[in-house]
């Protein structure tokens, strides 16, 4: 999992450094930079896939400004100024990436650490067939022995499952109509895909992963089931959902808009395919605010059942109420700018520093949020 994410010259984003978890929340009002945070990442997973053209950063969730508006724009320096993005993986594996383009039309970034990253283990297969050549047989064994646990270690860098991070923004319309695959698979942005994927899940030959989802589905106390047909038209995608109250059964069309989001967050969790590490940007979208509470809840469960780790951001206060500041896991985040300078900063709420009442009694996150104790609310008004 990723430790810690250092962000420089990054749109809003200055000069910023902060320590995440498996299941990070962050809340702050409209143009802080909560989404910045995010597209930072997808920017530095792009790089990874050396997939950094603009209709790739798109398709990942990441908007796309000119060069020099998608580095920080706070001084006429810096506009040609390198992005810098460090990544945390644990003490020993930081990655470091330099996003460098120089400004001119339709010209492309790339990342200048790219080509070492990728040089690096070719030199120690180099160097370990070189030690093969050159030893006598009596001493190979124990030189190549090493350049394998160099090689191991390696590669064990080079696997970590950040080129596939995405930024989720699910729309009603593209789930209510299963839409077919984007250009990301097996899920895109906007929530393309599902159908599909769902039929995957259901096809595993371990049935607790479809469990999972029908089971994470109760929080609805009207639903009973979800089948999926086995045989129907050609180009037909329906899912048929039992209303336990109705005499008939009803399919995504006709069901409401919350369900099919929490269908969604659930199958992108619980899939093999998904991506470990991702981003859903405004997690509370059609849902009550209680379901809101009892959301953040099971997709922290989720996350540690499953291993994905998850940067989510919010507007709706009661999804904080559904937060364990506890657990060392789960972080909550306060995003905003910098009255001096305009950057965008962050704070943590933890256990220590959290809200009391006038009482000194504990306080509910929602409550402290709506009262302004923990920021993140606007003041000109």
């Amino acid at each position: 999992m990723i430790e810690k994410i250092h962000i420089q010259n990054f749109k809003s984003i200055y000069d910023l450094e902060l320590e995440v978890g498996r299941v990070n929340l962050f809340i702050g009002e409209n143009g802080s930079g909560k989404s910045n945070l995010l597209e930072a990442l997808v920017f530095v997973s792009a790089s990874e896939s050396n997939m950094l053209a603009n209709e790739f950063l798109v398709s990942r969730g990441l908007r796309v400004p000119e060069p020099e508006l998608m580095r920080s724009a706070f001084y006429q320096k810096d506009k040609k100024r390198n992005i810098q993005i460090d990544i945390q993986f644990n003490v020993n594996n930081i990655k470091e990436y330099v996003l460098v383009n120089d400004n001119t039309e339709y010209s492309k970034w790339y990342d200048l650490n790219f080509r070492i990253r990728e040089l690096d283990i070719k030199a120690i297969y180099a160097c370990e067939k070189g030690i093969q050549k050159m030893l006598k047989p009596e001493y190979k064994k124990d030189y190549v022995s090493e350049y394998k646990q160099l090689l191991h270690s390696l590669k064990s860098k080079q696997d970590i499952q950040l080129e596939s991070f995405i930024i989720f923004s699910p729309e009603y319309e593209v789930l209510r109509n299963f839409y077919n695959e984007g250009q990301i698979q097996p899920l895109g942005v906007k929530g393309e895909g599902l159908y599909k994927l769902l039929k995957v899940v259901n096809s595993y030959e371990d049935k607790s992963y479809i469990k999972t989802i029908i089971e994470s589905l109760q929080l609805f106390n009207w639903f009973d089931n979800i089948i999926i047909p086995d045989e129907l038209a050609f180009g037909e995608k329906k899912l048929i959902i039992k209303d336990k109250y109705l005499y008939t059964e009803i399919d995504q069309r006709s069901t409401n808009e919350g369900f099919l989001f929490i269908l969604f967050y659930v199958t992108l969790i619980v899939a093999k395919e998904t991506p470990k590490a991702f981003a859903i940007d405004n997690v509370d979208s059609f849902l009550n605010p209680k379901l809101c509470t009892k959301l953040m809840t099971l997709i922290t469960d989720l996350a540690k059942k499953y291993d994905k780790q998850i940067f989510l951001t919010t507007h709706n206060p009661a999804i904080l109420d559904g937060i364990d500041l506890k657990d060392k896991e789960q972080k909550l985040f306060v995003v905003s700018r910098k009255k001096s300078t305009g950057y965008t900063r962050t704070r943590e709420i933890t256990v220590e520093n959290k809200p009391k009442s006038a009482t000194n009694q504990p306080l509910k996150l929602s409550e402290a949020f709506l009262r302004g104790y923990l920021g993140g609310l606007p003041k000109g008004f």
